[in-house]
């Protein structure tokens, strides 16, 4: 992983979970890490990189100053990982306000975050960017989480679109569809009783980690992926097998 070394990367939602970890390893691997959170400054505190808070949802004006502080100016590695369910409602029961801050929050804020950053790409002729869907964008997501599984699965056509417009000018553009991974998200908004319901279809028989996501989110930033173009790895043990 030293191709790592010298590069400047920005990780949103880098708190906990997988944007920690991934966030962690590039660190480890040489990179200069800017990483974004919420409301888990101790978390974020804890990769012992820059940080800076901003609500993905509302702007992310605080993260185009870091940005400029932190990381020069430049940005190599873009992983859009700001996301969250937010709470679980069905459809019938949501409001526009909730709907609204869904998708700000788990794909407005990668195309905000790929209009501010990618020019910089685009005009050195090099970057990656890698966006953080979910297994919901492919299956609809599980109980009240249907404005989450659209966003996400917004996010990995926005993958595909995004890849066909940069590819020609040295960016690359690729996402991850976590299946259910053992991370925060999961001890907020499922119950035990709904992660054994969850294990039981996933042919590997257990739930995945926070590494192991961080791990192909690695692989697509180095030069091993260097012929993957606007795909969606899927990361979730046998759940999903298209």
């Amino acid at each position: 992983m030293s191709e790592f070394s010298g590069k400047h990367v920005l990780v949103t939602g880098a708190s906990s979970g997988i944007g920690w970890h991934a966030a962690k390893k590039f660190a480890d691997a040489g990179a200069r890490v800017l990483a974004h959170y919420h409301l888990n400054a101790e978390g974020a505190a804890k990769l012992g990189v820059p940080t800076v808070q901003a609500d993905m949802s509302a702007t992310i004006d605080p993260v185009r100053e870091a940005v400029a502080k932190d990381l020069d100016g430049r940005v190599d590695i873009l992983v859009n990982n700001a996301g969250s369910l937010i709470e679980r409602r069905r459809i019938i029961e949501m409001d526009e306000a909730l709907w609204d801050r869904v998708f700000n929050l788990n794909l407005k804020s990668a195309f905000q975050c790929c209009r501010a950053f990618m020019p910089g790409m685009v005009e050195r002729g090099h970057g990656v960017v890698i966006n953080v869907s979910s297994i919901a964008g492919r299956n609809g997501g599980g109980p009240g989480a249907t404005a989450y599984a659209a966003a996400k699965g917004g996010m990995i056509t926005f993958t595909k679109g995004l890849a066909k417009e940069v590819a020609a000018s040295g960016v690359r553009v690729n996402a991850v569809a976590p299946g259910v991974i053992l991370t925060p998200f999961h001890e907020q908004f499922s119950t035990p009783a709904m992660m054994e319901a969850f294990v039981k279809n996933i042919p590997l028989g257990r739930a995945g980690t926070s590494e192991e996501v961080a791990d192909v989110i690695l692989f697509l930033a180095s030069s091993r992926a260097a012929y993957l173009v606007g795909e969606t790895i899927e990361v979730n043990g046998g759940m999903l097998l298209d």
